[in-house]
């Protein structure tokens, strides 16, 4: 593959609805759920926002709680304005970051990583740097984290049920990275929260976590 030319990215983060996110972690309570979901978006928003590769941070959200606390991290707020579900968002907040920003890499990440450092997401970006387009499987194998199109790319996000198979099918390069273990783990269940733990939560997740589930030591 040619040599291109160095650039960093515009990351996108969506972020539902505090209210209706998470729904498989209900059982750790209606209030402490919404609670949960904010302060791992936080901690998903600090670490992109503090990685090298990453000159933006966009979030896309309709929450107006979610939304304040993020944009007073450092991210861009926009509302989720097509409403069509996550990939329209995803496709609404790059099309913002390019129009705003042209010329950067522009990258979709998972809002729910609260264990993923900085370090993590600048390898991702730098080795999907080296293709149209790349990806991030999760730690389960089916689903994805982190969707990635260099600068002039078209942006076609396919996240949802199976997206690693979709993404490769589409001719997306997957990422096969030692060392991103909290990019890999997003949460959906108390379990999920609790492989998270084990890496090492973020400041957000960890308070609110040890409240909630046993299997949270304390973070990093």
């Amino acid at each position: 593959m040619a040599d291109i030319a160095p650039f960093t990215w515009s990351v996108v983060i969506p972020v539902k609805v505090l209210a209706q996110a998470k729904s498989r972690l209900a059982g750790l309570g209606g209030a402490n759920r919404a609670e949960l979901a904010l302060a791992m978006a936080a901690d998903t928003v600090t670490a992109a926002l503090a990685s090298a590769e990453t000159a933006h941070v966009i979030v896309i959200t309709d929450d107006q709680v979610a939304g304040d606390a993020l944009a007073a991290l450092g991210a861009v707020v926009i509302a989720d304005e097509p409403a069509g579900g996550l990939n329209a968002a995803l496709r609404h907040g790059a099309a913002h970051a390019a129009a705003r920003w042209p010329g950067y890499g522009v990258a979709a990440l998972s809002a729910d990583l609260p264990a993923v450092r900085p370090a993590e997401i600048s390898m991702a970006l730098r080795a999907a740097a080296a293709w149209p387009t790349a990806f991030v499987a999760d730690a389960p194998g089916d689903g994805t984290t982190l969707f990635a199109a260099r600068p002039g790319v078209p942006f076609t996000p396919s996240f949802g049920l199976a997206s690693r198979a979709r993404h490769a099918a589409h001719g997306a390069q997957e990422l096969d990275l030692d060392g991103i273990p909290g990019l890999r783990r997003d949460v959906d269940t108390p379990e999920d929260l609790c492989a998270a733990a084990a890496i090492g939560l973020g400041p957000n997740t960890a308070p609110v976590a040890a409240d909630l589930v046993r299997c949270a030591p304390p973070g990093r």
